[in-house]
C-alpha cells in the first residue's frame, strides 16, 4: 500500500477486517448508536469477524466506487500519513465529487472557504486566513493574480485533478511556508495510472436567479464540458511512455445582487458624531452638510479617536456616534464567467532506473459584469430632521435615518481577464536498490488586467427620503419621486475609464533532492535536498494609484443629458430584484399625503447600457473612447523579488517498542529569503540662494528609481510520530515551526519625499521633514509553533472516528514603528524618519479540537461529518477607528488613538467550521447532501488591510446525485447554494450591516462517458 509521504514505512494490520477488544465494541457500539439517532436512521453494529471468516478463501471481493470509493480513499489517506492530513483522491480522473477545487477542499475537517460569486475562492485551514496556508501543486508553489499568497480555486477545474490534500502537520521535506497548513492539489501521472481511459463529461448550468435576468452578457444556460485522454505505449527494449492530456471549456453565469454600504477604506464611512448638546458636527449640526465634516473647524472629522495628551484618552471619548457611509446602494448585475483549462502530462521510463515526467497547467479565465446602481447618497444632515429622527443599535450602526440628498443611477462595465502557466519537469534517479535522486524544476505565472467603465447622472437637486433597516437590508420610502423615470438623473453625467491592478506574478524554482534507504535498524531512510527559488511580483502603475484613468464629464454645449440618457436607455434587467433578502418593496414612493404612488415603487429603476452611455461622453468630449496606458516607471508601481534558498536533512523511523509499532519522521529545514523591492519618486533639486545662503527645494527631473533589499534566514525543524496502537486505534504527534511569509503586494517600497519650503533652512537637511510611503520590503515573516495529538479509530474500511487537539504559538502582530531610512537626493545621501507597519515579537496563542467520523450501513446510507473549533488570543486593531501605537527611533512606544471598535482576530478566523453529508448508494444510484457551516470571521478590507471587515455566519447546502446508465454512461444532477444562501458582511463592528450578497442556487446536470 503506497504512502502520501513517499516514504518506505512498513504498514502493520493492514487487513479488510479486524477483531475488536470488547472496549472497542462498547465504543463502536456508542458512537454508532449517537450517529444513527441524530440522522434517524436505525441499523445494527456489525458483529466481529471470526477467524474463519478471515480466512482469504471466504472473502468477496467487492468493486466499491462513488461517495463510499472517496469516502474510503479519505480514510486510507489519513491512516497511513506520517503527518496529520486530509484529503480526497479519485479513482479516475473527473471523479472528484466536487463542482470546483474549492468545493472538494471544504469537505474536509477544518477547511471553510470564503465565497465569491456563489463559489468556493480561498480556503483557510483550522481557522486561519488564506495567507497563512500555502498551496502546491505537484508538489510546486502556485501564483495567484491578488498580490497575496493565496490561491483563488475557482481557477482550477475539479474534473481534471487526480488528489487534494490539506497537511495540517509538516515535515521537513515539504516547501515552507504554512502556519495554517499547506494544500497540495496533484495531477495525474500517466504511467502510474496503468490503463487506457477517454473520457468525456458535459453539463448544463441553470441558474433560476439567471432566468430572471435579460443578461446582454450570457444565456439563461450554461455549460461545461470536459475532455480527457490517457495512454501508455510500451517499446520492446523495455522503455514506456505514457500521456495524458485534460481540457475543459466553461460558459457560465454567476448571478449575483447586491446591497452596499460605503466600503470602511477610511475616506467613505465615518463614525459621525451623534450629540444633541454639539451643534458643530455630526447629525445635529446647525446648518446642512455632511456630518463628518464640523460647522466651523476641520472637515473629514468624524469620530476623533486621537488622544488627548491632557486626558489620555481620545478626544472624542465617551461621545455617542453613528456609522454613516457616503452612499447606500442597491446593484443588479449580469454576468459571465469564461474559462478554458488545459492538463497536460507525460511520462517516460527509458529503463527501470529512470522516471521523468512533464506536466502543465494552462487556464485561461474572463469575468464580465454590467452592474447597475441606484445610490442614495446618505450623510448630508437635515437640521431639525436627521438627528432627531435617528435611531442606532447598541454599536452605532443605523436602522432608521430621514433627510435630503442627491440619489444616483449609476452603472459600471467590469471585466478582469485571468490568465495562470504551470510547467514542472521531474526526473527520477534509482542509483541502486538504496539511493534514489529526485530533480524538479518548474514554473508557474499569473497575469490578471481589469478593465473598467464607471458612470454617473444624478439628481439636480436634495431630494426627501427616509429608510428603515428590515432583517436583513433596507427599505427607502421617497417623497414624490419615480427612480424609474431616467429623466430625474440628469444633473453631473460623467464617465470613467479605468485600467487597474494590472499585476504578474512569477515563480521559477528548481530543487534536488535525495532519499537512502538504510537496511537494519530502527530507521528506514534518510532524506535531505537543496531548494531555490524566486517569485517576482509587478503591479503597474498610472495616474490613478493602482492603475490609470480616463474621465470625461458631459459637455453640455455638445449633447444634452437627456439625450444621452434616453439614447442609451434600456429596460431594468431583473424581475425580483433582492426579493430573497428583502422585506418588501426596495423602494416605496409616496405623494405629500403618505399615499403609495405605483410608478417609482417597486425593485427596478431607470437604467441604461453603460458602453452607450461612456462612449455619448467621451464623444461629446473630443476623447477617444479607450483605456488609458498604465506604466511601469510610476509613483504607484510595486515590483517586489524574493529569493528563496532552502536546505533540509530528515531521517525516517519504523521499529517496534514496548509490544508497539511506531513510525514517523524528523528533521531540519533552513531557509535563507532575500528581498529586493523596486520604488519610484519624484526628483528634487535643492538650490541655495547665493545672496541669504538659504535653501530651497523643487522637483525636477524624471522619476526617480530606488531599491530597498533585506534578508533573514530561518529554522524549522519537525517532528512526526505514529503509534499503532492496536489493529484499528493509532495515536499521532505532531511538532514543527511554521513560517508564513508576507504578501508580496505588502513589501512594496513606496516612499515620497515630504519637505518644507516655508522653512529659513540653513542646510539641505532642514528642507526635509520626513517621507511618507507605504510598503515595508523589511518586514519579517509571521513565525509559529504548532503542536498536535490526535487518536485514530479504523473500525472498518467504511468507518472513522478521529479527535484531535492543537496548539498554535505564533507572532502575528502589526504596529505602526518609525525607522530612519537612507536616500539619495540631488547627489546627498540623507537619513529620513519614516513610520510604516512592521511584524511585532508579540506572541498570541490558538487552541482548536477537530473531529471527523464517518460510517456506513449496510442499507446503504452513510454518514460523513467534520468539525473543527478554535479559539484565539489574536488581536488586530483597525488602522482607522481601533488602537493604534508608534514606535519612535529611540524605541519609545506611543499610543496613538484609543479605538471604538473591538479588534479582529486572526484574518480568517472562524471559531466553528463543520461539514456534514449523508449520502444513499445502492447499486448504480448514487446520493449524497452535504451541508457546511462557518461562523462569522474577520477579513480585512481588500483596498486597504488595516480596516476591519466581518462576513457573518452562513451555512450553505449542496446535492449531488448519479446513476450509472451502463459501464460506459452515468448520469449526473449537481446544486450548490442550495437554499440561496446570501452572504452578509459588517464594516468596521459586527452589528453594523455594509454589504448583502444575494447568489440564488447554481444547478448543474451532465452527463459522462468513459471508455
Amino acid at each position: 500500500m503506497s504512502l502520501i509521504s513517499g516514504h518506505n514505512t512498513k504498514l502493520i494490520y493492514q487487513k479488510e477486517l479486524f477483531t475488536l477488544t470488547p472496549i472497542a465494541k462498547w465504543v463502536k457500539a456508542a458512537v454508532f448508536a449517537s450517529v444513527a439517532g441524530s440522522f434517524a436512521f436505525s441499523a445494527t453494529a456489525q458483529n466481529a469477524p471470526t477467524e474463519n471468516e478471515n480466512n482469504a478463501d471466504d472473502v468477496e471481493v467487492i468493486n466499491v466506487v462513488g461517495t463510499r470509493k472517496t469516502i474510503q480513499d479519505q480514510i486510507a489517506i489519513k491512516r497511513e500519513a506520517t503527518t496529520v492530513v486530509d484529503g480526497l483522491s479519485a479513482e479516475d480522473i473527473g471523479d472528484l465529487p466536487a463542482l470546483s477545487i474549492g468545493e472538494a477542499l471544504e469537505s474536509i475537517t477544518g477547511a471553510a472557504s470564503h465565497r465569491e460569486n456563489g463559489g468556493a475562492t480561498e480556503i483557510t485551514i483550522r481557522g486561519l486566513g488564506p495567507f497563512l496556508s500555502a498551496t502546491h501543486i505537484n508538489g510546486r508553489e502556485a501564483t495567484n493574480g491578488s498580490g497575496d499568497r493565496s490561491v483563488n480555486f475557482s481557477q482550477f477545474p475539479s474534473e481534471l485533478m487526480k488528489k487534494v490534500a490539506i497537511y495540517k502537520t509538516q515535515d521537513a521535506s515539504m516547501i515552507e511556508g504554512g502556519v495554517a497548513g499547506v494544500i497540495t492539489l496533484e495531477t495525474l501521472k500517466p504511467l502510474d495510472y496503468g490503463k487506457q481511459s477517454f473520457q468525456a463529461e458535459a453539463k448544463l448550468n441553470y441558474n433560476p436567479d439567471e432566468a430572471d435576468i435579460e443578461n446582454s452578457l450570457q444565456g439563461d444556460l450554461g455549460y461545461r464540458g470536459t475532455i480527457s485522454y490517457v495512454d501508455q505505449f510500451d517499446f520492446d527494449n523495455g522503455a514506456a511512455v505514457g500521456i495524458s492530456v485534460g481540457w475543459q471549456r466553461q460558459d457560465i453565469s454567476q448571478p449575483e445582487a447586491e446591497y452596499r454600504s460605503s466600503s470602511p477604506s477610511g475616506t467613505s464611512l465615518w463614525a459621525c458624531l451623534n450629540d444633541p448638546t454639539n451643534m458643530n458636527e455630526g447629525f445635529f449640526r446647525g446648518t446642512a452638510g455632511d456630518c463628518e465634516d464640523q460647522v466651523s473647524g476641520s472637515s473629514n472629522q468624524g469620530y476623533n479617536t486621537e488622544i488627548d495628551p491632557e486626558t489620555g484618552r481620545a478626544i472624542d471619548a465617551d461621545t455617542p456616534y453613528a456609522w454613516t457611509g457616503s452612499s447606500r446602494s442597491f446593484r443588479q448585475n449580469e454576468t459571465s464567467d469564461e474559462r478554458d483549462a488545459l492538463f497536460f502530462a507525460v511520462q517516460f521510463q527509458p529503463t527501470e532506473a529512470w522516471d521523468i515526467n512533464f506536466d502543465a497547467q494552462i487556464s485561461d479565465r474572463n469575468q464580465a459584469e454590467a452592474r447597475h446602481d441606484l445610490i442614495f447618497l446618505q450623510k448630508r444632515v437635515t437640521p431639525g430632521v436627521t438627528g432627531e429622527n435617528l435611531i442606532t443599535n447598541s454599536v452605532g450602526s443605523i436602522l432608521h435615518w430621514e433627510g435630503e440628498d442627491r440619489i444616483e443611477s449609476a452603472g459600471e462595465q467590469f471585466s478582469r481577464e485571468e490568465n495562470y502557466r504551470g510547467y514542472g519537469l521531474n526526473v527520477e534517479h534509482y542509483v541502486n536498490d538504496q539511493l534514489t535522486i529526485r530533480g524538479d524544476i518548474s514554473y508557474s505565472q499569473t497575469k490578471r488586467e481589469e478593465l473598467q467603465i464607471s458612470n454617473r447622472g444624478r439628481t439636480a437637486a436634495y431630494q426627501s427620503f427616509s429608510w428603515d433597516m428590515g432583517e436583513q437590508i433596507p427599505n427607502f420610502t421617497l417623497s414624490d419621486f419615480d427612480v424609474t423615470d431616467i429623466s430625474n438623473f440628469t444633473d453631473s453625467l460623467r464617465t470613467r475609464l479605468d485600467r487597474e491592478n494590472v499585476r504578474e506574478n512569477e515563480i521559477t524554482s528548481a530543487r534536488v533532492d535525495f532519499d537512502y534507504a538504510l537496511n537494519d535498524g530502527a530507521f528506514t531512510s534518510i532524506q535531505g535536498g537543496l531548494r531555490v527559488s524566486e517569485l517576482s511580483f509587478i503591479q503597474y502603475g498610472g495616474s490613478n494609484g493602482n492603475g490609470s484613468r480616463t474621465e470625461v464629464e458631459l459637455d453640455e454645449t455638445a449633447a444634452n443629458a437627456i439625450d444621452v440618457l434616453e439614447s442609451c436607455q434600456i429596460n431594468f434587467p431583473e424581475s425580483g430584484f433582492l426579493s430573497g433578502v428583502s422585506d418588501g418593496d426596495i423602494v416605496t414612493n409616496v405623494d405629500s399625503d403618505g399615499n403609495v404612488i405605483s410608478s417609482g415603487t417597486g425593485n427596478s429603476w431607470a437604467t441604461y447600457d453603460n458602453v452607450c452611455f461612456s462612449q455619448a461622453l467621451t464623444s461629446a468630449g473630443g476623447v477617444e473612447f479607450g483605456y488609458p496606458d498604465v506604466e511601469y516607471e510610476n509613483q504607484g508601481t510595486i515590483d517586489v523579488t524574493e529569493k528563496t534558498t532552502a536546505a533540509y536533512m530528515m531521517a525516517n523511523y519504523d521499529t517496534e517498542m514496548m509490544g508497539k509499532f511506531i513510525r514517523g519522521n524528523f528533521g531540519v529545514r533552513v531557509v535563507k529569503t532575500e528581498v529586493s523591492s523596486v520604488g519610484f519618486r519624484q526628483g528634487y533639486v535643492f538650490t541655495q540662494d547665493p545672496l541669504t545662503d538659504l535653501w530651497s527645494s523643487s522637483e525636477a527631473g524624471d522619476i526617480t528609481r530606488t531599491v530597498a533589499e533585506s534578508d533573514y534566514t530561518e529554522v524549522l525543524p519537525s517532528f512526526n510520530l505514529v503509534i499503532d496502537y492496536s489493529e484499528d486505534i493509532l495515536f499521532r504527534a505532531g511538532v514543527y515551526r511554521g513560517m508564513s511569509r508576507v504578501d508580496p503586494a505588502d513589501l512594496s517600497y513606496d516612499r515620497t519625499i515630504e519637505t518644507d519650503d516655508e522653512a529659513e533652512a540653513a542646510t539641505r537637511e532642514e528642507l526635509l521633514t520626513g517621507v511618507d510611503g507605504s510598503g515595508n520590503p523589511s518586514t519579517k515573516p509571521l513565525m509559529s509553533w504548532n503542536y498536535d495529538v490526535a487518536v485514530e479509530w479504523y473500525p472498518n474500511d467504511d468507518s472513522i472516528f478521529a479527535f484531535g487537539f492543537y496548539y498554535k504559538q505564533f507572532n502575528g502582530g502589526f504596529q505602526q514603528q518609525t525607522v530612519l531610512e537612507n536616500f539619495v537626493i540631488d547627489g546627498v545621501e540623507v537619513g529620513l524618519p519614516i513610520t510604516n507597519s512592521v511584524t511585532t515579537d508579540e506572541s498570541s496563542d490558538l487552541f482548536g479540537i477537530e473531529m471527523s467520523l464517518a460510517y456506513r450501513w449496510d442499507n446503504g446510507f452513510g454518514v460523513k461529518i467534520g468539525y473543527n473549533y478554535a479559539d484565539s488570543d489574536y488581536e488586530f486593531e483597525d488602522g482607522l477607528y481601533g488602537d493604534t501605537f508608534v514606535t519612535d527611533l529611540d524605541g519609545v512606544t506611543t499610543q496613538l488613538t484609543e479605538g471604538i471598535v473591538e479588534p479582529g482576530n486572526v484574518p480568517g478566523f472562524s471559531e466553528h467550521v463543520f461539514s456534514g453529508q449523508v449520502y444513499y448508494q445502492i447499486g448504480d444510484f448514487d446520493t449524497a447532501l452535504i451541508y457546511k457551516y462557518r461562523s462569522e470571521y474577520f477579513q480585512p478590507y481588500t483596498s486597504n488591510g488595516t480596516r476591519l471587515r466581518f462576513v457573518d455566519e452562513a451555512g450553505v447546502w449542496e446535492a449531488r446525485a448519479s446513476y450509472k446508465i451502463n459501464k460506459h454512461f452515468r448520469v449526473k444532477v449537481s446544486a450548490i447554494n442550495l437554499f440561496s444562501e446570501p452572504k452578509s458582511q459588517d464594516f468596521f463592528t459586527i452589528g453594523n450591516t455594509g454589504e448583502v450578497n444575494d447568489y440564488g442556487p447554481r444547478l448543474f446536470a451532465g452527463i459522462s462517458f468513459k471508455y
